[in-house]
């Protein structure tokens, strides 16, 4: 039940994933061998592996513990895809700060993705590190960045990169977000056009179906103000089938496929939506774990998000009740 949930609700990066919250808590503490398991444990399955090492670069990047890994197993495959995926985020974190290192961080980081992407061929993640980066070189002067899409709604754009992720793994979740990322900072019109593209395409299930619900965030959160025609944004199309479809979707994935991030974008879009009792099966489901996002974009200020999530979910079981009664 909703009302008994915690009266905080908890930020964890890895989520409903209890093996790589277990194995992220290690990293926090300075303890690799976990990470180490999970990872060799997880690289049959390149879904996994790809939001995996995800999770765990980005807390590895604000430690040292790579580099105390590295000193008792330096050849280890799983430290390797981690250190490249550390020097991507580096890479990105100091181009957003426009640090003077920014340039020699994107070169070091590409290098390192593409021997990683040479040195393990079935492997996505290192195509998936290279579409992260491509966001970086917005005027799109290296040729992988420019090249002409099959479909033509889309521009040219980093497409034979995603095209390499989607031969090892196709649905990649993390490769899409990030050419809707790309789009969305490159040029925007098009992030709408790809996002209508790909859900064609999307198999039942597939946490792909969440696409469309962060056009609809991105669109609010663009808005110059906040009159009552754009706060009611998602009771109009297509913002209100977006969250329907994303629903009926999500009702038949397999439990746990969908991220926490995911799962809080529906959440909110059922209730913004007053889809009271769909929202209530994903705040459910959810249970204790709650993501930032998109909270942050759509209170009135970030240090409100968490006042609007917890309406949300109150609001969302007082409307299933009133429903039911």
């Amino acid at each position: 039940m909703i009302a008994a949930y915690p009266a905080r609700p908890v930020y964890h990066p890895a989520g409903l994933d209890g093996a790589l919250r277990t194995a992220v808590d290690d990293l926090r503490a300075g303890r690799w061998m976990s990470t180490q398991r999970l990872l060799a444990a997880t690289t049959p399955d390149a879904s996994l592996r790809t939001s995996r090492t995800q999770v765990l670069a980005l807390v590895a990047a604000r430690s040292t513990v790579l580099t105390e890994w590295g000193r008792e197993e330096p050849d280890d495959p799983g430290l390797a895809i981690l250190r490249t995926r550390v020097l991507v985020e580096h890479a990105l974190a100091a181009a957003e700060a426009g640090s003077p290192e920014a340039e020699r961080l994107e070169q070091v980081a590409r290098e390192s993705c593409w021997a990683a992407a040479q040195a393990v061929r079935s492997d996505p993640v290192p195509w998936v590190c290279l579409l992260a980066l491509a966001v970086l070189d917005r005027a799109r002067h290296r040729p992988e960045h420019r090249q002409g899409s099959s479909d033509p709604m889309l521009p040219p754009g980093p497409w034979g990169l995603l095209d390499e992720v989607l031969r090892r793994d196709p649905g990649n979740r993390e490769a899409h977000h990030r050419m809707l990322r790309y789009w969305h900072k490159v040029y925007r019109p098009a992030a709408t056009d790809f996002v209508n593209v790909v859900m064609p395409m999307a198999p039942a299930g597939s946490p792909l179906a969440a696409l469309p619900l962060y056009l609809s965030v991105d669109y609010y959160r663009n808005k110059p103000t906040r009159n009552a025609v754009v706060l009611r944004q998602w009771l109009r199309e297509p913002h209100f089938s977006r969250a329907q479809r994303a629903y009926e979707s999500w009702s038949v994935a397999e439990p746990g496929s969908w991220p926490v991030v995911d799962l809080s974008y529906l959440a909110h879009a059922l209730w913004a939506s007053a889809q009271m009792a769909a929202a209530v099966e994903v705040f459910s489901t959810l249970g204790q774990f709650a993501s930032k996002t998109p909270w942050t974009h759509v209170a009135d200020s970030p240090d409100q998000a968490e006042a609007l999530l917890l309406t949300a979910r109150e609001q969302a079981l007082a409307g299933r009740a009133t429903a039911l009664a």
